[in-house]
Order: C-alpha cells, then structure tokens, then sequence
C-alpha cells in the first residue's frame, strides 16, 4: 500500500462496496416484504371468499373451493374436525387434511371452546390471521402464506377457513434479484477500482513531474530549474507554484549567502594582508613599523568580524529580548560616549519613549547611523526622537550631500558603497546600513531614507 493509487483505489472500493451491500439488503428486505403482502392478500381474499359462503349457509360438501394448486383451502370446526378441503390437498404443515372428518393440524377434539365467542351466526370475522407454512397438494410439498378467517353459518356453528397462497413467486423473485446482486457486485466493484485507479493516476501525474524535477534539481544542485506547473487551478497547480516561489526564495538566500561569503573573504583580505605587510616589516625594520597603522588595521578587522558575527545571529534568527528601553535616554547616553567625532552630535528634541527589545543590537543601530551621518555631514549632525501614534520615531539628519532617489533602498544592501574610495578609507564595509536596517525588522520595526539626509527608524511603543 506504498502508492497513493493504490490506496484510493482500495479505499474507494470498500466504501463503494460497503454502501451497495447494504443497498443490496435493504432492497431484499422491502421487496421480500411487498411480495409477502401481496402473497397474503390473495390467501386473504381466498379465505373470505369461502367464510363467505360458509356465512350464507351454504353446506360443507356444496363449497365452491378455488384451485388447490394456486389455493389450498382447509375448512376446519372449532374442535379441529376437517369440514371441507380442497382438491388434492392432502396435508398442511404435514398434518393429513385429506378427508372431511379428520382431525385439522394442530387440534383435537378436545381443542374446542364452549364459549360463544368469533362472529356472529351468518357473520364473518374481520379480524385475518397470517402465518408461514407448507401444503401437500396432488403429491408435491410447497411453501404457503396462510390466512386464517373465523366464520358461523347461519345454524350458529363456528368454523375456520384457512387458505394458503403460493410463496414461490415471491421465493423466485427475491432469488433472482439476490442472484444478479451477488454476479454484479464484484462486477461493479471491479469498474470502480479500476476507475478509481486510472483518475487518481491521471490527477497525480502532475505531482511524479514535481517529484522528479526536483529529484533532478537535488542531484545537480541548480536550484535556477523550475518545476512544471500544470494549467488546472486546483491543488496540485498551487502545489507546484508554492513549490517553485520557495525555489525562487532558496536560490535568491543560496545567491545571497555565496555573494555575503565572497564580500566578508574579501573585506577580510585587505586589512590582514595589510596588517602581515606591516609585521613583516617591523621584523626586518623595527625602525620602519607604523604601529599606529597596524593599530588602525587591527580595530578595523575587529570591527568588521563583529559585524560579521552579528550578521551572521540575525540571519540565524536570533530574537531580541524584550527589555524596555528609553529611546531619548539610550540617544543622551550614546551621544556623550562620541568624543572623538569629527562634527558634534545635537540632540536638542528628545522625547521620552520606551520600545522594547535589545538594547546593544538598538545602540548598534545608533552607533552605525551616526557614523554614517559623521562621513557625510559638512557642518551639523542631529538626533530627535518623538513618539507619532504607537510608533516611536528617531531621526537622523546631516546636511552631507543627502542619498540619490534612485539609491535609497541599494544602500542598505550588504557590501554596498556609493563611494567605495572614501568608505574604505574611512574604515567602511559597507555593513552599517544593512545591519541596521535587519535589527530594525527584527524589531517589528523599520530603517528607511525619509528625506536626502533623514534616516528615520521606527519602532512600536512598548505596552
């Protein structure tokens, strides 16, 4: 049961059969039950033909009997004394009924009951009782439906007319139907598996494509191949675009990750090999080490694998904690630990807004957009932080040149300079930007170019 045809196929089966069986015996059971009823009308209607007769007094011995093939008729006292039979009836129930006078199946002479009750003299009884039994007529033992009508002649005395139809029409009926269900219930069953089958098979043809185009896909690692997409718009269609968004997705980070890797070697290479040419030289020439370059090339390499490491947490999906921080105290704290700078940081609008998440990956963000407004800025650099809605708002502006339209959303890119010379030179990476715009997203936030020199950052109020 390893195939999914197969187990349709099965499933579709059972079920199929199990809802024509009991069809089946539902269909017997109301069509034995109409025959019947059908079959005890006749016996019926035979019976209160001779009550009839024995009710207008009409004696035993003048009685117009029907046939005893299709009707036998017994006529018996309430004692059980046979009074008339019919032709060639010989027994019923395997009783002998055969002669007028014998003792009626079932009963004996002491079987009477003085008690006036049953119909009145020249009356018959409404009330009919049916039973299930057999007779032997001309020599041949049949099934019967025997209906049972009390009568009295008009002398008063009471008899029995018992007489029985025929249940082989009935027997041969529910037969045949019985026969033709059990040849074509396999019959059937066969067409539904089959078709079964075949649909299923049909349906999931898409779905082997899928399986073997990304089989081929795995074994030559090109993860530019697509999947065929059938043209129906049910389930397997969705599949197979699902299937190959997520493609698109994987070879986008796989691009993304390789050209990450090719950057960081890169970046990596030039202040190591820089750093090795300056020891090396300061082995051969101690009088010739530029140890404030070596010390500069240090703290830039230092740099760069921090970025690289926290790159590397955040593309892992490290979540933030979920501490409280006051945006404006955070700005006044970073702020004064800037002596260094070669333009003084203002922030002179400061509103007093608590976010929540980690406050070193916050000041990282911070600390990247001040150092990317100090490389810019000509003459001012200026920090606010203001609270618009549920949103805590912080803004950095510098009067530099401002960002091209065009390139507002490429600078925050991995690796990306718009003025790869003067970044280098600065110690830039290319990382700032990039990092600080995931730590934004990271906290259900966002990092964008607002006007030419504004970066504004945005972050949900805590609480």
């Amino acid at each position: 049961m390893g195939s999914v045809r197969a187990r349709a196929a099965v499933g579709a089966t059972v079920v199929v059969a199990l809802a024509l069986v009991a069809a089946g015996l539902a269909v017997l059971l109301v069509l034995r039950d109409n025959l019947q009823d059908q079959t005890g009308l006749q016996a019926e209607v035979s019976a209160r033909e001779v009550a009839s007769q024995i009710a207008t007094g009409t004696s035993y011995d003048q009685l117009d009997l029907p046939d005893s093939d299709e009707h036998p008729v017994v006529v018996t006292s309430e004692s059980g004394r046979v009074l008339a039979v019919g032709d060639d009836v010989r027994a019923i129930d395997g009783k002998d009924v055969g002669r007028p006078g014998k003792q009626g199946p079932g009963a004996s002479e002491e079987d009477g009951d003085d008690d006036d009750t049953g119909p009145e003299p020249g009356e018959v009884d409404d009330e009919v009782h049916y039973s299930d039994g057999t007779a032997e007529v001309d020599g041949k033992v049949a099934d019967y439906r025997f209906a049972r009508v009390e009568a009295k002649d008009t002398g008063g005395e009471q008899a029995t007319v018992r007489a029985g139809a025929a249940l082989a029409a009935e027997q041969n009926a529910v037969g045949t139907v019985r026969t033709a269900m059990l040849i074509g219930l396999p019959l059937l069953l066969v067409v539904v598996a089959g078709v079964t089958w075949l649909v299923t098979r049909r349906a999931l043809r898409p779905v082997e494509g899928i399986r073997q185009e990304m089989a081929a896909i795995t074994a030559s690692t090109d993860l530019s191949r697509r999947v065929p997409v059938p043209s129906s718009k049910d389930e397997i269609g969705r599949l197979a675009r699902t299937t190959n968004e997520t493609l698109a997705a994987l070879e986008t980070s796989v691009e993304r990750q390789r050209r990450f890797v090719a950057d960081a070697s890169h970046e990596l290479r030039s202040p190591i090999a820089s750093l090795r040419t300056q020891l090396e030289v300061g082995v051969a020439h101690p009088e010739l080490l530029d140890t404030p370059g070596a010390v500069a090339d240090t703290v830039r390499l230092q740099r760069l694998a921090a970025d690289l490491l926290l790159l590397a947490r955040l593309d892992a999906g490290e979540r933030p904690s979920d501490v409280r921080i006051d945006l404006a105290a955070m700005v006044r704290e970073e702020s004064s630990q800037r002596v260094g700078d070669r333009i003084p940081v203002r922030a002179d609008e400061l509103a007093s807004v608590e976010v929540t998440g980690s406050r070193s990956q916050l000041g990282r963000v911070l600390g990247n957009l001040l150092d990317n407004a100090q490389r810019h800025a000509e003459s001012s650099v200026r920090v606010t932080v203001v609270r618009e809605g549920t949103w805590a708002v912080l803004r950095v502006e510098d009067d530099g040149p401002g960002v091209p339209e065009g390139q507002r959303e490429r600078i925050f890119e991995r690796f990306v300079r718009l003025d790869d010379a003067r970044a280098r030179d600065d110690g830039g990476a290319g990382l700032g930007l990039a990092i600080a715009r995931d730590v934004a997203v990271r906290h259900g936030g966002s990092l964008a170019v607002r006007e030419d020199s504004a970066f504004e950052l945005r972050l949900p109020v805590a609480g």
